[in-house]
């Protein structure tokens, strides 16, 4: 079976250890899941695009060395001091992928996933271990690592990083050019091209084969050659004279902000989230539920302020703003019905729950 890198390391990530990252960084389990399936392949694409850099192998062969062992020692760690390992994660992240790089890999996660930029950030710093790990696992366990094979390997691994990028985040990563090196964004689009193309050939040299033949017997009937011409030309306009498709991108990678009477619509909105869901899942029983009432209220009343705005905003604008909010919707969804679900908590949340879900959802509109 042909090596998966991307699969190999969401498969080490075994759901107790989700578990624990998920209560280390205090998010729900399913939240920690989807986050760490849309981190994992861009951690890998952020460092192919060390890898094809001037001198880029040789520091992630240096990395890959230093991290020799991790997986052995991860779940471990996960119990104990998780403080140090985000620590080393993030120190290494901004050594190869510069500051600029990582703050846009943190944005990228921290609007796909709904989480605010310090649980994004965290989060990537505990897995860059696990993933530098496992790049060296695959060079087998030696105190220096080849550079060479490391970038050859994160090469040919550049079809399955793309394709575990899950849709929408690639949209978020494109704009930050950590998608150049694997093509991630183009490369269904060129696939697509190429196919047409072959048809076309294909279907031109069938054309021409069939003309041949009529001539060969002799045949002077234009209608002989009527047909296969006009074949010749609808392939033709299909797959190259036919205008292109555009390729339509997240509102948000054509815009940074929003801004409405001097108010950041944008981060308004990703601050509410972020908010909404650390306060959702601080919430276990009707105690807590009744304590985070006035804040699950206040966070409703910020978003009649966002819904009020959005009248002012142009239709780019309100593209951006469903962006944002879109992609935490099903995560949102999931902690509202458990709330909802746990005994004591319905009766004190049921009608700021049911509010805030009809503003998120208008909001996504």
């Amino acid at each position: 079976m042909a090596l998966n890198l991307p699969d190999i390391i969401l498969r080490f990530l075994t759901p107790e250890m989700i578990g624990r990252i998920a209560s280390a960084l205090g998010i729900d389990r399913n939240i920690a899941q989807t986050a760490i399936n849309a981190a994992v392949p861009s951690l890998l694409a952020g460092f192919s695009k060390v890898a094809a850099q001037p001198g880029g192998a040789q520091k992630l062969a240096t990395a890959a060395t230093q991290h020799v062992g991790t997986l052995e020692n991860f779940a471990g760690t996960l119990g104990g001091n998780q403080p140090s390992l985000v620590e080393q994660g993030s120190n290494m992240l901004s050594s190869l992928l510069g500051g600029r790089d990582q703050s846009a890999l943190v944005g990228a996660i921290s609007k796909f996933t709904g989480l605010g930029q310090s649980t994004s950030g965290p989060l990537l710093g505990m897995l860059a271990p696990v993933v530098m790990g496992s790049i060296a696992q695959q060079q087998g366990a030696t105190r220096a690592l080849d550079p060479g094979k490391i970038a050859g390997l994160l090469a040919s691994q550049k079809d399955n990083i793309a394709s575990a990028i899950p849709p929408g985040l690639g949209g978020l990563l494109g704009g930050t050019g950590l998608l150049d090196s694997i093509g991630g964004v183009t490369r269904t689009a060129t696939a697509a091209t190429g196919d047409a193309a072959r048809s076309a050939t294909t279907a031109a040299r069938a054309v021409t084969d069939a003309g041949r033949n009529f001539a060969a017997r002799g045949s002077n009937n234009w209608l002989y050659w009527l047909v296969p011409a006009a074949a010749i030309a609808a392939v033709l306009l299909y797959a190259g004279i036919r205008p292109k498709e555009p390729v339509v991108q997240p509102a948000t990678t054509a815009m940074q902000s929003v801004t409405v009477a001097g108010i950041d619509v944008g981060k308004q909105v990703t601050d509410s989230i972020s908010g909404l869901r650390t306060t959702l899942t601080g919430i276990t029983d009707a105690a807590s539920a009744h304590a985070a009432l006035p804040k699950l209220q206040q966070m409703a009343a910020q978003l009649d302020k966002v819904n009020d705005m959005a009248g002012q905003l142009s239709a780019e604008q309100r593209r951006f703003v469903s962006g944002l909010v879109t992609p935490a919707m099903p995560s949102l969804s999931q902690l509202f019905d458990k709330l909802l679900a746990t005994p004591g908590v319905s009766d004190e949340l049921k009608p700021v729950i049911e509010t805030l879900r009809t503003k998120l959802t208008t909001l996504s509109a």
